[in-house]
């Protein structure tokens, strides 16, 4: 059974007896919420939580404002707490010490993201330098199983002596149906293909084929780029050694994975 306390108690001996008897560092509402439990106070305001957090704050060391009390009762704490004043010291050490482990904790997450981030970086450009050393006969071998995993169908390969500037070719589903495309493998280390090539491999399907594929482990020049739609003539894809990882990376191709788990306190979410 609470104790009914005397009219004469204000809200102040009411917040005090809270903190006192919890022995601890209290929210607002915990600290309300005692009150009312206990009966420490007879609240007639409309919102009596309200009334309660300013008279705290107004009591509050290192709370100012202009209507803030010179008569110092409280302690708030870094987590939002409030503690009785006498025992701030003990309280403020403490509360130090937990904002320290929380900010090395930060510390170390944020080195993480940026240790993970400069990690994919380093490993998209070994790995795709292991692909420029690729023989180029391979390096056709690979891209037909690539585009297989990015969704052709039906594929072929055509033989090196009368490819006719097709590598291979078969069907990839566009909407609701499926086009006849054929792609072209370039395994260039550092030259970049130009708009010359992107012209020759149009010519060599234009006719035969809806669409067309140009891989290569090297970039595309501007004018290359600029070449991939012509008005009247067959739309050429354009999939650069980084755009190769890329999509490896994403059908997990030739990619394996790793989980490093990765632990964030979240005990606060059990209470919702």
């Amino acid at each position: 059974m609470g104790t009914t306390k005397k009219s004469s108690t204000t809200i102040i001996d009411a917040i005090s007896q809270v903190l006192k008897n919890s022995k601890r560092p209290l929210t607002v509402n915990a600290i309300y919420d005692n009150i009312i439990a206990n009966d420490y106070y007879k609240f007639k305001a409309q919102n009596p939580l309200n009334v309660m957090r300013v008279e705290l704050r107004r009591h509050c060391q290192g709370v100012d404002f202009p209507t803030a009390s010179k008569r110092k009762h409280f302690q708030i704490l870094n987590d939002g707490t409030y503690c009785l004043i006498e025992y701030s010291s003990l309280y403020l050490k403490e509360d130090k010490k937990k904002s320290a482990i929380i900010a090395d904790e930060k510390r170390l997450i944020e080195i993480l993201k940026t240790t993970h981030t400069d990690y994919i970086k380093s490993f998209k450009i070994q790995l795709l330098e292991q692909l420029k050393d690729l023989d180029p006969l391979v390096f056709e071998l690979f891209s037909k199983k690539l585009l297989k995993v990015y969704g052709f169908r039906d594929m072929k390969v055509t033989k090196p002596q009368k490819d006719g500037g097709i590598d291979g070719y078969g069907k990839l589903k566009v909407g609701i149906s499926y086009l006849n495309v054929a792609f072209q493998c370039k395994r260039w280390k550092n030259t970049s293909i130009g708009r010359t090539e992107i012209d020759k491999f149009r010519g060599a399907i234009q006719g035969d084929f809806e669409q067309g594929i140009f891989i290569t482990t090297s970039k595309f020049s501007k004018e290359a780029l600029n070449a991939t739609t012509k008005k009247g003539a067959v739309p050429i894809i354009l999939i650069d050694g980084m755009m190769i990882i890329d999509i490896m990376i994403e059908k997990k191709f030739g990619i394996e994975i790793q989980d490093i788990p990765l632990y964030i306190n979240a005990l606060d979410s059990i209470w919702d």
